[in-house]
Parts: C-alpha cells; sequence; structure tokens
C-alpha cells in the first residue's frame, strides 16, 4: 500500500543528491496517517526524527515503549529495532526528516539525544515547523539537487540546534557543559587570534570587542592559556611561518611573512630567529638538508 493510500496527507521531498560527509538530508516530509497506521516492527540504516504536531500514538524502540503527542519528537536510530503506531480515533500529523552522516551520532549525543533517550519534550514547537517546511520544500522544488543538499543540511543543523536548546535543561547527564562567560570569552579570542593571524591585531581593540579591559584580558588569557594575548599571537604566526618555509618552497620570504601577518620582512625575520634559533631562509634550508 502506498503512504498516500494510508494517510490523510501525506507530502515528501526526498534529495536526489545526497552528500557522503558530516551530515545529510535523505528526505523530509509531513503525514497525517490513518488511525491505527504502523511502521515495524523494522530496522533502518540511517537516522529518522518525527515531530508531532497533533494527535496521538505510540513509539517503541529498543524495547521501550513511548506514547507521544503534540510538541513529542522521538528519533530512530541505524539498526535499531521500532515501531510507531498511530492512535486509533486521535492519529496523529507529523513532521520528519531523515538524514545520515558520519558526525549524526556524535551531534545528536552531544545533544542529549540516543537510544536510551530518545523523545524530546517540547510545549511550544513552532520555531520547528518552519525548518521541517524549508527542507521539505528545497528538496521538492530545487532545480539544482548538490545546491538543495546543501540548504538542507544547514537547515538540519539549524533543527538539531533547536532540539539542543529544548533538551538543555532537561538533560541529567554532562553531554551539554555549560561554560563560563570569561572562559567562553577567552575561547573566542583564541579562535579570533587562531584564524586571524595574517592581519593586523590591536589587542586593545580585541579587548574592546569583548567588552574587557586590556590588562583584564590579558591577565585572564594567560590563566586559561599560559601566554599573553601577544604571547600566543606571536606562537601562532611563527608555527605558520614554519609549515609555510618547509611545505611552501615557492613562496619567498617577503610573501610568507606577508602571509603571517608581517608587513616587514626583516621584523619578521628577527622575530623567527628569535623563536626558532636560525633565520627562514637558514631554517629552509636546513629542512632542505635534512629531507634530501
Amino acid at each position: 500500500m502506498s503512504p498516500q493510500i494510508d494517510h490523510f496527507k501525506f507530502h515528501v521531498g526526498s534529495n536526489t543528491q545526497p552528500g557522503h560527509g558530516e551530515l545529510s538530508v535523505l528526505f523530509s516530509g509531513e503525514g497525517k496517517p490513518h488511525p491505527n497506521h504502523q511502521i515495524g516492527p523494522a530496522v533502518h540504516n540511517y537516522y529518522l526524527i518525527h515531530t508531532v504536531m497533533s494527535g496521538h500514538g505510540i513509539f517503541e524502540t529498543d524495547g521501550t515503549r513511548y506514547e507521544c503527542s503534540k510538541g513529542d519528537t522521538f528519533v530512530i536510530f541505524p539498526d535499531t529495532l521500532f515501531t510507531y503506531k498511530a492512535h486509533d480515533s486521535d492519529p496523529w500529523h507529523y513532521r520528519w526528516v531523515a538524514f545520515r552522516g558520519h558526525m549524526a551520532g556524535p551531534i545528536l549525543a552531544s545533544i542529549g539525544i540516543s537510544p536510551a533517550h530518545p523523545i524530546i519534550a517540547c510545549s511550544d514547537y513552532r520555531a520547528l515547523i518552519p525548518l521541517y517546511r524549508k527542507m521539505q520544500q528545497t528538496l521538492e522544488h530545487t532545480p539544482f539537487p548538490e545546491l538543495a543538499d546543501l540548504e538542507a543540511s544547514g537547515l538540519l543543523r539549524i533543527l538539531l540546534k533547536e532540539f539542543g536548546e529544548l533538551n538543555a535543561d532537561k538533560l541529567t547527564f554532562n553531554s551539554l557543559t555549560i561554560i563560563p562567560d570569561m572562559e567562553r570569552q577567552i575561547k573566542q579570542a583564541v579562535r579570533y587570534l587562531s584564524y586571524q593571524f595574517a592581519k593586523p591585531i590591536a589587542i586593545d581593540d580585541l579587548s574592546r570587542s569583548l567588552g574587557y579591559h586590556r590588562t583584564h584580558l590579558s591577565k585572564m588569557f594567560k590563566q586559561y592559556t599560559g601566554l599573553s594575548p601577544m604571547q600566543f599571537l606571536l606562537k601562532v604566526r611563527m608555527e605558520r611561518a614554519r609549515e609555510l618555509l618547509t611545505g611552501q618552497v615557492h613562496l619567498s620570504i617577503d610573501q610568507v611573512a606577508s602571509s603571517v601577518g608581517y608587513s616587514d620582512a626583516l621584523y619578521f625575520s628577527k622575530q623567527f630567529r628569535k623563536t626558532f634559533g636560525s633565520s627562514p631562509t637558514e631554517y629552509r634550508s636546513n629542512h632542505r638538508t635534512e629531507h634530501s
């Protein structure tokens, strides 16, 4: 029997070009099945999430039975036996998304969803519906399947973020770590310096952007990393310079200097010698000799 026949309502958008990376949507849709409509017992080879918008039903997985109603979300895991069945007089109406990817399991675990905890209860699911709807529409109507895959996987990540927020205050295990504000700010500063090292960086500007006085930021930064912001920035720049000198032999010393945030190649060379005990040219030459 086709899904359209045993449903009052059934719509689905399928991904014709699913990716093979971290996370990729396979299909997404909406259904309101007839009373007592049942799927399973069965096993899937992908992840499948349903969010109930109205009505009632039963979800059973791994030997545990859950009664689900409006606002509940249930998650089916790959290679895990499941059954779900619509209520006999008030069948549920739900939206769903199926996906795969090598990061799917870890991401779900990080937001408190696992085979042992496959249910998320939500009194207000309105923020979820536009995400489901957009995923379905993207997969149904796009003339560019590869772009649809990118968009749908992005929407799925946002949906999972919403589930994480819904689940956060109900977690009884340490799947989500609440990071103190200062530590979060320091990690933000570390990421900024680690990725923006090639640009002119003023620690005063960085401090203001994080809302701290330079002295206080420097003190806390050193407490967390063991280095001052400037020492950390120098370390990042020098390590990257060493990589470029040994891996990008076609680059001149001026080009290496510019690539790691120094407009003055002479000053860069002095900093490099101070760090590694030899000039950039000597370091590159010695590396070639060692590996020839």
